[in-house]
């Protein structure tokens, strides 16, 4: 063909296509991106295959390692290709320590990374599900940790600050950098993120919001601590020595010389030598500390526990949830009858959905019905769940006493009837195993007291955290104190001191959210492990006598001399059975769960002065009618009404 025949071909082609693309003559811009929604819930409009998958490094606030620079905080982004300019996404981040040693979820996974050191597969299905419903997902590696810059500092300031810094970047406030040192700008973000994780994940989470940081909207913690004092002790009774630099130097993955300094010095902080509460577990509560507070938090909160939770205990949970309703903040709730479980291998589906609408409504702003539902799930046996306007169930206070006879009833004992028992190191060294401790109630052993109820009339429900409150004399100047309130009665339950803490993985998987060849939207499936068994520890609680007055400073008792002594068990919601027998035992340090010296104490408790409050629940005020208060209890004295989710204060 001529070359004029070409150019004229080819202009005729330019002016058919521009034809084509023109409206009276302008040019038609392809249409905006949005995601899309449908029955108040985002739908999957973009593709996870073709996201944009990247990392950079925000530079934290603080210096970590002592290196004189400040330290550079990884975040390993995917997102979908059409975000930016026209398309401006919310976050969902789980921040971890854990990304290269632990890993993540039931299946341990780790992230990795191609050639050009971006993210191939990021654990767990948060990426795979929302990232094609319009979300951007950031894994950030913990200061310290992977990739990331710093030591690690268990919950204290490099931990939190280093987060938080990339919610500052999110919003505009923080500075970025790629790999090879260019600044970068979070540009295709609404700002507005989402934390979620469990454990130590969801430990920054709260530690995060407890900053009052702006831009994150909400927090998903999942078995989350809320005062690292708390997960290392109870009422100054240790449950392990040198924990907070063993931690720190798990999840660190570099030369051990690296961050040894800054362990030592976290070892000598933490005064293994008393057990007390001092300025450097300041540093890491979250609840009322130095660099957080849960009143300052702004980010509405979707929290879940289990409640038989013997790593991060329901303390954790219960004080921090406590807070928040003091606060007006908006919040939901779940809890398991499991141990240290992730609820997506509990109810999958339903958390899921769940979590899709929770995200969707605080992190979109789509008015869907997420917070009309009751405000907490709770599992009350192994395929047994209510719903209930909030947590703990509306109850009565309800004081059993130990009598004489061994007996447990709503009658002070006769003035001048004791018990005694001592303070020994049992079988572990540390004191008697639990399974010591509860063994045949009847029995008379020296090392603990053991008060049993007549078989209960009805079903009797507890909901919340029990007290106990000891009047006792010792023959030394110390003693570590153990209450436990037991269930006697046979009865299948979720087996939670089992392998799984309550759960069992099969063999066969399920979806939630597209695949690539690298990332799997595919988990092993799993089912509640049940135990039949004639008794349960329901309830636990530790105290050393010596911080009956503060948890600051030790006060020995004089020997022969008696004292008050008053504590909270740790929280649980849990269903005495109609004909079974409640239980309360008292003994030393426990061997289970205490890492502390026993010291040979005896005690000696005045039972007509002692008792536990139990908190019942109060018949047609709980959700579920079919579990009353025993009978003769006819005076309500618990709190106030709850008040409905679309009555609090909106505090962002």
């Amino acid at each position: 063909m001529p070359r004029r025949s070409l150019r004229w071909t080819a202009a005729l082609a330019a002016a058919t296509l521009a034809a084509a693309l023109s409206v009276n003559g302008t040019a038609a811009a392809a249409p905006a991106p949005k995601i899309v929604v449908k029955d108040g819930a985002t739908q999957p409009a973009f593709s996870y295959a073709d996201a944009i998958r990247e990392h950079v490094y925000v530079r934290s606030p603080l210096d970590g390692d002592g290196d004189g620079k400040r330290d550079l905080v990884n975040v390993d982004i995917v997102r979908p290709k059409e975000s930016g300019r026209d398309l401006k996404v919310p976050v969902i981040m789980d921040a971890s320590p854990y990304y290269d040693n632990l890993g993540r979820g039931n299946e341990g996974e780790r992230k990795t990374y191609d050639a050009a050191g971006n993210p191939q597969k990021f654990p767990l299905f948060y990426d795979n599900y929302f990232v094609p419903r319009g979300y951007a997902f950031l894994a950030v590696d913990m200061a310290g940790t992977a990739r990331s810059e710093g030591c690690p500092s268990t919950g204290g300031p490099s931990d939190v600050l280093g987060v938080k810094a990339v919610i500052d970047w999110l919003n505009g406030r923080g500075e970025a950098v790629t790999a090879a040192g260019t600044p970068v700008k979070a540009s295709w973000t609404t700002g507005r993120t989402g934390m979620i994780g469990k454990s130590y994940d969801g430990t920054l989470a709260n530690g995060v919001a407890s900053t009052g940081v702006r831009g994150l909207e909400t927090i998903v913690p999942i078995s989350a601590i809320s005062s690292w004092y708390d997960y290392s002790r109870m009422n100054g009774v240790k449950y392990a020595n040198g924990y907070q630099p063993y931690l720190a130097e798990v999840v660190d993955t570099d030369p051990p010389a690296k961050c040894q300094a800054v362990r030592d010095a976290m070892g000598r902080a933490e005064e293994d030598e008393t057990g007390d509460y001092n300025a450097y577990w300041a540093t890491a509560n979250y609840r009322h500390g130095t660099i957080g507070d849960v009143r300052n938090v702004r980010a509405s909160v979707f929290a879940y526990h289990g409640l038989n939770d013997l790593n991060v205990k329901t303390d954790h949970f219960a004080e921090w949830w406590k807070g928040l309703a003091a606060n007006g903040v908006r919040r939901k709730v779940w809890l398991s009858q499991t141990g240290h479980v992730d609820p997506f291998d509990i109810r999958r589906d339903q958390w899921v959905d769940t979590l899709h609408r929770w995200f969707d409504h605080e992190l979109y702003k789509i008015d869907n019905d997420v917070l009309e539902q009751p405000r907490a799930d709770v599992q009350l046996g192994p395929d047994r769940w209510v719903t209930q306007a909030d947590w703990p169930a509306r109850t009565l206070p309800v004081a059993v006493r130990p009598a004489a006879d061994g007996s447990l009833g709503l009658k002070p004992a006769a003035r001048g009837a004791t018990g005694t028992f001592t303070d020994d190191a049992g079988t572990t060294g540390y004191g008697h195993p639990e399974q010591e401790m509860v063994a045949d109630p009847t029995a008379t052993l020296p090392y603990r007291l053991a008060y049993v109820s007549a078989p209960l009339p009805v079903d009797a429900r507890l909901s919340g955290r029990p007290t106990a409150n000891l009047r006792i004399s010792l023959d030394k100047p110390a003693a570590n104190l153990t209450a436990l309130l037991v269930d006697y009665g046979t009865a299948t339950r979720v087996d939670y001191l089992g392998p799984g803490s309550g759960i069992r993985t099969l063999a066969t998987e399920d979806c939630h959210g597209e695949s690539t060849a690298y990332d799997d939207a595919c988990y092993r499936q799993t089912q509640i492990r049940t135990v039949t068994s004639d008794v349960n520890v329901v309830a636990r609680g530790w105290m050393d006598a010596q911080n009956r007055v503060s948890l600051s400073r030790q006060t020995p008792l004089t020997p022969g001399k008696y004292y008050s002594v008053k504590w909270q068990d740790l929280a649980q919601d849990y269903v005495f059975a109609k004909g079974h027998r409640l239980a309360l035992v008292l003994a030393g340090t426990d061997g289970d769960y205490n890492e502390d010296t026993p010291t040979g104490a005896k005690v000696t408790v005045d039972l007509a002065g002692s008792s536990v409050t139990v908190p019942v629940t109060a018949g047609p005020a709980t959700a579920d009618p079919s579990l009353v208060a025993p009978k003769g209890l006819t005076t309500w004295q618990g709190p106030a009404r709850p008040v409905l989710p679309r009555q609090e204060k909106d505090l962002r």
